[in-house]
Order: C-alpha cells, then structure tokens, then sequence
C-alpha cells in the first residue's frame, strides 16, 4: 500500500494558489485513475484506489499547511505505511515554473508542509515530488507570491503538468524515478512546442 500526500491549504480561497499545486496533483491523479470520491477522514481530504496494481490512498491534509503532518502521521499509522511508500507532492520555489525533481529526505528547505510532515512522522527518508513555481526573485515577496494565484497565463503549463505527472506515475509506484522524470520532461518540451 501506498499513501500519495497532496500539499495545500483547505478552502475555496486558497484552491488555484502557487502554494496548492500538490493538491491540484493529487486531484489530477484522482481524475486520470478514477478514484472515489473523497471522503472527510484523519484531518483531511482521503481517497482510495487503485494505480497500475497496488493499492493507493490519496490525502490532501485539511489542517492548514504548517500542521500537515498531523494528518499524514494519522494514515500512516493506522495503514502502516513505510515512509519508504510515502510520496509527498509540494511547490517548489527553487525551480523555474513547470519543472519537476524528485527528492528522498533531506531538510525542509523552509516548507512548512514538509517540516510538520519531519516532525510528525519522525523519519523525513519519504519521496518529495518538487514542483517548480519559480520564485519571485526577492525573498520578502514569498509569503504573497506563493498564496497567491496561478495567473490564467500559468494555468496552461499547470494543466498539462499535472497531467503528465499523473499519467506517469505508475512509473514511481515501480521505482522507476529516473524515467518519470525523463518522460515528464519529453512531454513538456512537446506541449511547449506545440504552444510555439
């Protein structure tokens, strides 16, 4: 079993914020591998299903995202879900609006989300899916720019990201990190050059 973690903030308000595109992720692989609908469950937004053969929870933590781990933590044990078989979908400020990186542990690089999830769970070794927003260029704008919305500009690459990183997800259920990120990339540079 897996659990799939959606980084967010809960409410209307917040839904198409920079800071939300975990949860855009995790909808988006809800949508493609027709999931249940989510049900109000261990703080958050829960969902079960299936993708390519293995049993998978979908979470998007509903407690705001500097308690996120509260959430997480209350799957996990009840599920008994490894860290090992945790995959954490988060916004990534370091890298530029569309690219993806995955990471295994590590520290929080000042993501709240992530540091709730170190701290609750007591093991940071899960798998971080880094999707880039691109960052505002001056750290005194990055509480606003990240609360604040895609603009209809970025709702485009935001689409088609999240669609090609569900399709491909099967990919990390294999351990397969490496042609994830490669197929993602492919079919990036194609939506791009279609838009040319």
């Amino acid at each position: 079993m897996w659990l799939f973690v959606g980084l967010g903030n809960p409410g209307s308000e917040y839904e198409r914020n920079r800071h939300n595109i975990g949860f855009m992720a995790v909808d988006s692989i809800a949508h493609m591998y027709g999931f249940k609908s989510f049900k109000k469950k261990y703080q958050g937004d829960y969902s079960e299903g299936t993708i390519a053969g293995e049993k998978v929870i979908l979470l998007k933590p509903q407690t705001y995202m500097n308690e996120s781990g509260r959430s997480v933590s209350a799957v996990s044990s009840f599920y008994k879900i490894p860290t090992s078989h945790i995959i954490t979908f988060h916004d990534e400020l370091d890298l530029a609006p569309g690219k993806v990186k995955i990471k295994v542990g590590g520290g929080a690089a000042g993501h709240n989300g992530l540091r709730s999830m170190d701290s609750h769970l007591g093991d940071p070794n899960y798998k971080r899916i880094r999707l880039g927003i691109g960052h505002p260029g001056d750290k005194d704008r990055v509480h606003g720019y990240v609360l604040g919305n895609f603009s209809k500009d970025d709702s485009l690459w935001v689409s088609d990201l999240l669609n090609i990183v569900a399709k491909e997800i099967p990919l990390i259920l294999k351990s397969d990190d490496a042609r994830f990120l490669n197929n993602i990339a492919l079919a990036s540079q194609a939506y791009q050059n279609k838009d040319k």
